[in-house]
C-alpha cells in the first residue's frame, strides 16, 4: 500500500511539473505586439511619432520615420535588416537580432511603415 501511494504521488508531482513547463513555455513563446515592441526598443531614439525629436534621437542621428522620399527609397528588406543587424550609414543604430525574432522584426517593418506622413 505505501508503495503504491509513493507511486500516486510521484506521478502527480510529475505531472505538475510538465504543466509548469508547458505554462513557462507557452508564456515566453507568446507573440509580442509591434507597438509594444516598438514603445520598448525603438521611442527612446525615434520618438513615439517616429519622427526622431528626442534627445537621444537627434545625438544618434536617427531616421525620421515619417519621411514619405525616405518610405519610397527603402525597401522591407532593408529595414528589416537594419532592424536586426544594427546600421552605420547615416546615424548609430544598434543591432536588435538578440532581442528580437524574425516575426517580431517583420511587425516592426509594418509598423514603421505605418508612420509614414501622409
Amino acid at each position: 500500500m505505501k508503495l503504491q501511494t509513493m507511486m500516486r504521488l510521484s506521478l502527480l508531482v510529475f505531472c505538475v511539473g510538465c504543466v509548469a513547463l508547458i505554462a513557462v513555455a507557452a508564456n515566453n513563446t507568446r507573440a509580442r505586439s509591434a507597438p509594444v515592441l516598438y514603445r520598448k526598443y525603438c521611442v527612446s531614439c525615434h520618438g513615439s511619432d517616429g519622427r526622431a525629436k528626442t534627445s537621444k534621437g537627434r545625438f544618434s542621428h536617427a531616421r525620421d520615420l515619417t519621411d514619405a522620399q525616405w518610405h519610397e527609397d527603402v525597401s522591407d528588406e532593408r529595414i528589416f535588416n537594419s532592424i536586426m543587424n544594427g546600421r552605420n550609414v547615416r546615424g548609430n543604430m544598434p543591432a536588435f537580432a538578440n532581442k528580437l525574432n524574425e516575426k517580431e522584426a517583420d511587425s516592426l517593418v509594418s509598423f514603421v511603415r505605418g508612420l509614414k506622413a501622409q
